[in-house]
C-alpha cells in the first residue's frame, strides 16, 4: 500500500516509520528497500483486503495522475463489507488498476461491489497480448465512418475474451505514450466493439469531476454498436 495512518494522518512509506492500516487499523511496517517501490505492509504478513495486489511502478504512475486524497480510499458496501479502491473520485467513480491475472469470480465481485467502476488494465503484462490485440484491431471493421470504433472478433485476442463479460468500462493500456482502448462487449457474442480513447481526455474528465461527458461518450459508443448490429 502507498499510504498508512501515522498519528492519524495519511502518509507514504518512509524508513523506520510505523503506521496503521486505514481499512482494518492493524499495525503496518514501512518497507523501504532497494528493489521494490517503497510501500506499507501489514505486520506479520496478514492481508485485510483479499482484492489487494502488489503494486508496480505502473500502478503508482496511474495513481499519480490523481489527488492523493482520492488514492486508496476505503469503500464500504451496504452490507458493511470494506475494500480499498485504488482511486475514488469526488464524483464517486472508482478506478481499479489491474496488472496481474485476476480470476473471473473476483472481477465479477468487484463489478458488483462498485456501482461506478472503471477498469484500467495493463495490456503489456503478456507479450502475446500486444500482438494479438494489434491484429484484432487492424482486422476489425470500422463502425460507419468512425475509424476510432471497430467491431472485432474476441476470439482473436485472449485479453479481449478475458474481459468481455465485465459490466464496467474496461480500458486497456499498451504504453504511456499511446491512446487507451475501451472494450464494449456482453460476454455472450464472439464479436465485440473497441474504441480508441485519448489517455489525456480520460484523465482530465476524471480529474475535472464532470463525468457526464464521459458517460455520454460511453452511451454514444454503445448506441452506435447497437444501431449497427453485431
Amino acid at each position: 500500500m502507498k499510504f498508512a495512518l501515522v498519528n492519524e494522518q495519511r502518509q507514504e512509506a518512509q524508513p523506520n516509520l510505523f503506521g496503521a492500516c486505514p481499512a482494518c487499523g492493524h499495525p503496518m511496517l514501512a518497507k523501504c528497500g532497494k528493489v521494490r517501490i517503497w510501500h506499507w505492509a501489514h505486520k506479520g504478513g496478514r492481508t485485510c483486503d483479499p482484492w489487494w495486489e502488489n503494486e508496480t511502478e505502473w500502478h503508482r504512475a496511474w495513481k499519480g495522475h490523481f489527488p492523493s486524497e482520492w488514492q486508496e480510499v476505503v469503500h464500504q458496501g451496504h452490507n458493511g463489507e470494506k475494500h480499498i479502491a485504488d482511486v475514488k473520485t469526488n464524483q464517486g467513480w472508482v478506478l481499479e488498476f489491474q496488472h496481474s491475472h485476476i480470476k473471473p469470480e473476483e472481477r465479477q465481485s468487484r463489478d458488483s461491489f462498485y456501482s461506478k467502476l472503471i477498469w484500467i488494465v495493463d495490456g503489456t503484462r503478456r507479450k502475446r497480448d500486444v500482438t494479438q490485440f494489434r491484429d484484432a484491431w487492424s482486422q476489425g471493421t470500422p463502425v460507419g465512418r468512425n475509424t476510432f470504433l471497430r467491431k472485432v472478433f474476441l476470439d482473436d485476442c485472449a485479453l479481449l475474451r478475458e474481459w468481455s463479460d465485465s459490466r464496467a468500462a474496461v480500458f486497456f493500456d499498451f504504453g504511456k505514450d499511446l491512446n487507451l482502448f475501451c472494450l464494449i462487449a456482453n460476454g455472450k457474442d464472439k464479436l465485440g466493439h473497441v474504441f480508441c480513447f485519448s489517455r489525456g481526455m480520460l484523465i482530465n474528465l476524471l480529474r475535472g469531476g464532470n463525468m457526464q461527458d464521459f458517460e455520454a461518450l460511453l452511451q454514444d459508443a454503445r448506441a452506435s454498436t447497437t444501431a449497427r448490429g453485431r
